[in-house]
C-alpha cells in the first residue's frame, strides 16, 4: 500500500532564533519512499543535518524573526499489515542483554522509574513473564487514563499522567515505557506518523503520533498503549529514551506556533499531485 503524508509547521518568531527539528522520516523508512518533495523552509534558510545520539535524523537552522514554515510532503510504500503479535516473546534477563539495549532500562526526564517502581511490582509482579506482561501493562495504561487533546501537558511526566488519569499519546506512551523498564523490560519511545488507515473514520484532527517498543526475544516489538491494538500504517520519525530525545522541534528562543497541519493517508496515487488547502492557521503559545 501507499500512504501519503507530510506536515506544514509554522512558527512565528519575534528575533533570529536557533532550532533543532526532528522532523525527517527515520533511517529504516528512508527505502519506502515512492517520491518526496524536498523538505523546505520559509523563507529560505540554510538547514544542517545530523544524526544524533540514537541515530535520528536532526536538522539545524537560525529562523529569522518574522514567520517560518517548515513543509514536507511525501509518499511512501508500507507493507499493509498490522503490528507484529507475537505472544510467546520471552524477556531477556538483565544480564543476557546487549550493550546498547541497556540504556533503555533506566529512568528518563518523563519516564521515572524510582517513584513507579514499588506500584509496577504490585501490578505486574505475577503476570507471566514476557510478551503477556508487556500486554497487560498496555492494558493497564489504556484503562487507567483518559485521552483528550485538551489533556496535553508538555511537562507532564508518567507518574503524574498516572495518578491524573488523563493525557495525550507521549503520555500514554510515557507511562507503559516507565512501568516495562520497573519490571526490567527495555523500552523506548517512539514518534512518528500513524493515519486513520484500516480504522472507521474519527473525528480527531490527525496529528503526529506517539508509541514505544518493547525489547523481548532478542528483538524490539511495537506497542502502543494508547490504541492498545494492532494497527496499520505506522511511519516512524525517531527513537529515545522519551520525548524529551525526539521532540519535533528544540526552539532556542521565544515563539509562537501559528499553524500545525499533519496528513497520513491511504492513497492509490505514486505522485504528490496538489492536496487540498490547509484549515485557517492556529495561534497557539509553545
Amino acid at each position: 500500500m501507499l500512504i501519503r503524508l507530510g506536515h506544514a509547521i509554522t512558527f512565528g518568531l519575534p528575533q533570529p532564533t536557533p532550532m533543532v527539528l526532528t522532523l525527517d522520516l527515520h533511517e529504516s523508512r528512508r527505502s519506502d519512499i515512492v517520491v518526496s518533495a524536498p523538505s523546505r523552509a520559509t523563507p529560505d534558510v540554510p538547514i544542517q543535518r545530523y544524526r544524533d545520539a540514537y541515530g535520528n535524523v536532526c536538522a539545524r537552522l537560525v529562523a529569522p524573526a518574522g514567520t517560518l514554515t517548515i513543509r514536507a510532503d511525501a509518499v511512501v510504500r508500507d507493507s499493509g499489515l498490522p503490528d507484529a503479535v507475537a505472544p510467546e516473546a520471552p524477556e531477556v534477563p538483565v544480564e543476557h542483554l546487549p550493550d546498547e539495549v541497556l540504556l533503555f532500562l533506566l529512568g528518563s526526564r518523563y519516564c521515572e522509574t524510582d517513584r513507579l517502581s514499588q506500584m509496577a511490582w504490585d501490578l505486574f509482579g505475577s503476570t507471566p513473564p514476557g510478551w503477556a506482561r508487556v500486554q497487560a501493562i498496555c492494558d493497564h495504561v489504556h484503562q487507567r487514563i483518559e485521552f483528550g487533546y485538551p489533556h496535553a501537558d508538555a511537562t507532564r511526566t508518567a507518574a503524574q499522567a498516572l495518578e491524573a488519569g488523563r493525557g495525550v499519546c507521549r503520555d500514554f506512551a510515557h507511562s507503559a515505557v516507565a512501568l516495562c523498564r520497573c519490571m526490567n523490560i527495555p523500552a523506548r519511545y517512539c514518534t512518528g506518523y500513524l493515519g486513520d488507515i484500516g480504522i472507521p473514520p474519527v473525528d480527531a484532527p490527525m496529528d503526529f503520533s506517539a508509541w514505544f517498543e518493547a525489547y523481548l526475544g532478542g528483538r524490539w516489538y511495537t506497542f502502543d498503549a494508547r490504541h492498545n491494538t494492532p494497527r496499520i500504517g505506522r511511519v516512524l520519525i525517531a527513537r529515545g529514551r522519551d520525548a524529551a530525545d525526539v521532540a519535533i522541534s528544540n526552539t532556542f528562543g521565544p515563539n509562537q506556533l501559528l499553524g500545525f497541519e499533519v496528513w497520513s493517508d491511504e492513497t492509490d496515487d505514486p505522485t504528490l499531485s496538489p492536496r487540498p488547502a490547509p484549515p485557517p492557521p492556529l495561534a497557539l503559545a509553545v
